[in-house]
């Protein structure tokens, strides 16, 4: 007893570290042994027979199609990542049909990039989601294939292009000191590397022109931003091509490089609420508006013999629309009927087709391949949606709602079928709230959600202040000081809830991964008596070391987005804020899990909170994946995972529901 009433006093980091009833590894020293954890374990797994209702949650999580794809330079291919062996792994499908064919068999594949002649592909790997990815080079039949970087301990990366000699790449890497992204040429034939840029913090390829002269390269200045530069890939020099005061995201709809090498198309916000689609001469430096909507663009692309054919998407609310124009008639182009949801498109210049992947609410990974002269359009790999039955799978609606302060938020609300439904009265609803924090809930394919609303449980998406896809203010509320304001916006949109009367605010349960996890630890430590549990998968728990043993990859960004760690003003504003100094508040049971390998949330920071509920006797169950990094790859994690979880949520919503005993 005396044991127990200590431990209940160590709330504090400080205080954590030192108690000896709760001595444990500090940030960046791998997790505790001494902590109680399940590990997932071989299980056999019982899906159920087609057809039955409510379906087995492991084939909502069988479902499965395409994740991305990329059409060849000539038309011919499309190299497809799926994970329909349960990694990650290339698939090579014929534009003109036939059965698609596994390309790599090795560790789960990360990215690729075609060669411009499209015989071959270079592709990264990573070990278990560390991040670390070396690269390799493989032929389009698969018959040949080669290391060309290899991973190196501390070196992350990012990916180029493949320049048009077919011999080179060019990619960042933080292998010169760990921390800092420089960018490098290397012959993929000889070896040999050259660093081109010199960089401090986030710098990255975008994009090779077709000549192979030039590289768009990046500087990332938050989490929704970036400056744009030119490097002479030749003789090594840079010049700046956008530094805006008020910064602005030039990256998200990718680059579009006119065929002569003189200018390309991109999407961009700088001085605008929605990025729009601008075209930039690189002789005068001039930069002509070429198309703007009341939403963001994005998948800009430019393809067709002599870039006849400009494509784009639009986001509107998190559902995407596919747009064309010819540019030498100046008419727009008939765009394929498409399942609702999200759409990522390629297309070569050479080529009059395009691929475009779509990810909906319905809809797993379709990939579908458009012949933009005659407008047809066939699907040449459809999902798969394991035995389930696509008239049950519930459509999100878009739903506006007032904060306290007067700003409209937004959000993704799933509503279970009638027939879904248990008992009278409203369903009980689970609020998934995203990463980021500069993260955007669409209307995208989600297991958990399709499987909770099928035993009749509503889902919630909420696109809380600091998401993107609602303009450039809207992202900007949540920076620094009021990095609580998104926080609150939770309790305003359950607030809303409890007067609309479509769910049972009373009952709801408030899950995230990433940044969405550090937000369920905010909201269940600032608000009690708001949500009755909580999921919070690799969260923030302490600011302070989650933004000191942040991965390269994040520490330019994390600069704008929270402030310098290391000035004395935003240290201790992030000590008072941190999850960890008030969860002692935290009433109600929270699932924790974590990947050992996760290089941009130390796993330090979910075991914190484990330690510090259960030492205040809350139920804080913990699930650690050894071979995982951010996020759970592998199908035998997530099938092992997604039970888990979904028992806790269901549990807990019954419990929830017990004591709230019968409906007057």
């Amino acid at each position: 007893m005396a044991l127990r009433v200590a431990c209940l006093a160590a709330t504090a980091v400080a205080a954590l570290l030192a108690h000896p009833c709760l001595a444990q590894p500090g940030p960046g020293q791998g997790p505790d042994p001494a902590l109680e954890a399940i590990t997932p374990s071989a299980e056999p797994i019982n899906v159920g027979l087609a057809g039955e209702y409510p379906a087995d949650i492991a084939r909502y999580i069988l479902a499965n199609g395409v994740l991305g794809a990329s059409i060849s330079p000539d038309g011919r291919h499309v190299a497809a990542m799926s994970l329909v062996t349960g990694v990650r792994q290339l698939w090579i499908v014929p534009t003109d049909g036939g059965p698609p064919r596994q390309l790599t068999f090795g560790n789960g594949v990360t990215g690729w990039r075609w060669a411009p002649d499209g015989q071959s592909l270079v592709y990264a790997a990573d070990n278990d989601g560390n991040e670390q990815e070396g690269y390799y080079r493989i032929s389009v039949d698969g018959a040949r294939e080669q290391l060309v970087v290899a991973a190196e301990r501390g070196a992350f990366r990012m990916m180029g292009d493949v320049l048009p000699d077919n011999r080179r790449i060019v990619f960042a890497s933080t292998e010169r000191n760990g921390l800092d992204f420089d960018i490098y040429v290397r012959n993929l034939e000889t070896g040999e590397q050259r660093r081109v840029f010199e960089g401090k913090y986030a710098w990255y390829p975008q994009s090779v022109s077709p000549d192979g002269r030039w590289l768009v390269m990046s500087q990332g200045v938050g989490e929704d931003s970036d400056n744009l530069f030119l490097v002479d890939l030749e003789h090594a020099e840079t010049k700046p091509l956008s530094q805006p005061k008020r910064r602005a995201n030039h990256t998200a709809g990718g680059f579009a490089w006119l065929p002569d090498a003189s200018g390309f198309y991109f999407a961009t916000n700088d001085g605008r609420e929605f990025a729009a689609i601008e075209r930039h001469d690189l002789k005068t430096g001039r930069r002509t508006l070429v198309e703007a909507a009341p939403f963001d663009i994005q998948n800009v692309r430019l393809c067709g013999p002599g870039g006849r054919y400009l494509l784009w998407t639009t986001n509107e609310d998190g559902f995407f629309r596919v747009h064309g124009r010819d540019l030498e008639t100046d008419r727009s182009l008939a765009v394929p009927a498409l399942p609702e949801g999200v759409y990522s498109v390629s297309c070569p210049l050479g080529s009059g087709a395009a691929s475009i992947t779509v990810n909906g609410w319905a809809t797993p990974g379709d990939l579908v391949v458009w012949d933009l002269a005659s407008g047809s359009a066939r699907t040449v790999w459809a999902s798969n949606l394991a035995g389930l039955d696509p008239a049950r799978f519930v459509r999100p609606e878009s739903i506006r709602m007032k904060a306290r302060d007067g700003v409209e938020l937004q959000g993704l609300l799933y509503l279970p079928r009638a027939d879904a439904r248990r008992g009278e009265g409203p369903p009980p609803v689970v609020f998934d709230v995203h990463g980021g924090p500069t993260g955007q809930s669409v209307a995208s394919y989600s297991a958990s959600t399709q499987y909770l609303v099928n035993r009749g449980i509503a889902v919630f998406e909420p696109n809380v202040r600091g998401s993107t896809g609602f303009g450039h203010t809207y992202v900007t509320l949540d920076d620094r000081e009021r990095r609580l304001d998104s926080i609150r916006d939770l309790v305003d949109m359950l607030a809303y809830f409890r007067r609309d009367g479509r769910v049972d605010a009373g009952r709801a349960a408030v899950t995230g991964g990433s940044y969405g996890g550090y937000a369920v630890n905010a909201v269940l430590a600032a608000y009690q008596g708001e949500f009755v549990a909580g999921v919070s998968l690799y969260g923030v728990a302490d600011w302070v070391t989650g933004l000191e043993v942040a991965s390269p990859a994040l520490k330019a960004s994390d600069l704008i987005e929270y402030g310098d760690i290391t000035d004395p003003k935003w240290r201790e504003f992030y000590q008072e804020i941190s999850p960890i100094r008030q969860a002692g508040r935290i009433r109600v049971p929270v699932l924790y899990s974590h990947g050992v390998q996760d290089p941009r949330i130390d796993i330090f920071e979910t075991e914190t909170m484990v330690r510090t509920l259960r030492a205040n006797g809350i139920e804080a169950p913990y699930i650690r994946f050894n071979d995982e990094g951010h996020g759970w790859r592998k199908l035998s994690n997530r099938l092992f995972y997604a039970r888990r979880e979904a028992e806790f949520l269901e549990r807990q919503l019954s419990v929830a529901a017990a004591a709230a005993g019968p409906a007057p």
